[in-house]
């Protein structure tokens, strides 16, 4: 089964939004198999943002990631990367869909809620970059046959 790393952000905690943004994954109907409230370290946010280290803003995409707490979670579910995105909206709150949650809480940029593995192979990458095994949970939950064929 499919797994994506998904990060409420310091602005999206700070906001109050935890509970809505897990509602909206849960509405989907995909399974939630890690979670934790974290204060990042720099080190994780250089590690978690390294594509961008080149990038002007990459010094200010770290500094935002650990000027307060992020909520790490891990969602299971088929096609829960490509899903998530779409739940996500478009990077630029500006540009999002009504109904995605960029779209229906963000502002800016710069502030923007939440981040999603845009692919596969990354959201392995960030998953194990913020999850070690065993604070990942296996399990069924008993709506899966009204969600599966």
């Amino acid at each position: 089964m499919e797994r994506s790393f998904i990060m409420i952000k310091p602005d999206g905690v700070q906001r109050n939004l935890v509970g809505e943004v897990i509602r909206r994954f849960e509405t989907k109907g995909f399974t939630l198999v890690g979670l934790k409230l974290v204060s990042v370290s720099r080190d994780l946010a250089e590690k978690h943002y390294g594509v961008h280290k080149e990038r002007p803003f990459f010094g200010g995409l770290v500094d935002f990631i650990c000027s307060g707490p992020v909520v790490a979670m891990v969602w299971q579910g088929d096609g829960v990367v490509a899903s998530a995105r779409k739940l996500i909206g478009a990077t630029n709150p500006l540009n999002a869909e009504p109904g995605t949650i960029r779209g229906d809480f963000g502002v800016s940029v710069g502030r923007n809620i939440i981040h999603g593995s845009d692919a596969i192979e990354t959201a392995q990458t960030e998953i194990k970059l913020w999850f070690s095994d065993s604070e990942l949970v296996s399990w069924e939950p008993c709506n899966k046959a009204w969600l599966y064929e």
